[in-house]
């Protein structure tokens, strides 16, 4: 479904991606661990077409994602954002409409209204929370909302930039498990950054660990635990020794 061949991307004198090699297919989910200043979020913007790679491909089913129709291209992503990004004066479910009633598709406002409390009963939110206001609800909620938002319009791919940061432990495992039912339901193809990795146990059918710009280790998350990969196993479990140097 999605195919990184050597891509490489620098800022200036930061090469953030020096030759990263990854190959996503079709609905599976892949997650992206790695340390903050990696460049997961760099990964995820190039794929996006949201920042242009320097050298090297990035294909979605063959088709280079720099060029063709960008609407199109687009309209066949859904995104979860780390902060929610949800738009403070709009109601909840116009929040979740949001793409429904714009751009080539747009529908009238009594059928996206219907189609967004829908997708708030799918992430557990009853209707009434339809017509409050982003700030009248807690952090997990907002999140359950951003997550309605990202299936409202029925993605083929979808896209979690840390799911479960700013939750508690429980709301993380209920957001866990809502990720990982509308993945296998819908049968999407998933890729999600993340450091947490009680998301990744969860959510996770193959996982790639991105250090110093490349590619590690990626494979099933089966094997995750019986790498053999100094950095992956450093970081799975936390351990202050090893190849990767903490930043002091």
């Amino acid at each position: 479904m999605i195919t990184l061949s050597n891509v490489y991307k620098s800022f200036g004198s930061n090469h953030v991606l020096r030759g990263v090699d990854l190959t996503i297919r079709q609905g599976t989910s892949m997650v992206v661990i790695g340390g903050s200043g990696t460049g997961k979020s760099i990964l995820l913007k190039s794929v996006l077409g949201l920042v242009t790679p320097d050298s090297g491909t990035i294909t979605l089913e063959d088709l280079d994602v720099t060029h063709g129709d960008r609407d199109a291209f687009l309209a066949r992503f859904g995104m979860l954002f780390q902060g929610g990004a949800l738009f403070d004066s709009l109601p909840v479910w116009q929040n979740v409409a949001f793409r429904l009633q714009r751009g080539r598709g747009k529908l009238p406002g009594t059928e996206a209204r219907e189609i967004a409390i829908e997708k708030l009963r799918r992430v557990g939110l009853t209707p009434d929370v339809a017509d409050k206001f982003p700030a009248e609800l807690s952090g997990g909620m907002q999140k359950r909302v951003g997550l309605a938002r990202a299936i409202a319009a029925e993605p083929e791919i979808i896209f979690f930039d840390e799911p479960t940061t700013g939750l508690d432990p429980i709301m993380s495992g209920v957001i866990n498990d809502l990720i990982r039912e509308i993945v296998v339901e819908m049968g999407v193809t998933a890729m999600t950054i993340t450091h947490d990795m009680t998301s990744v146990r969860a959510i996770a059918d193959n996982v790639a660990m991105l250090h110093d710009g490349v590619i590690k280790w990626t494979g099933p998350i089966a094997d995750m635990d019986a790498s053999g990969d100094p950095y992956l196993d450093q970081f799975i479990h936390g351990r202050a020794t090893g190849p990767i140097e903490a930043v002091r």
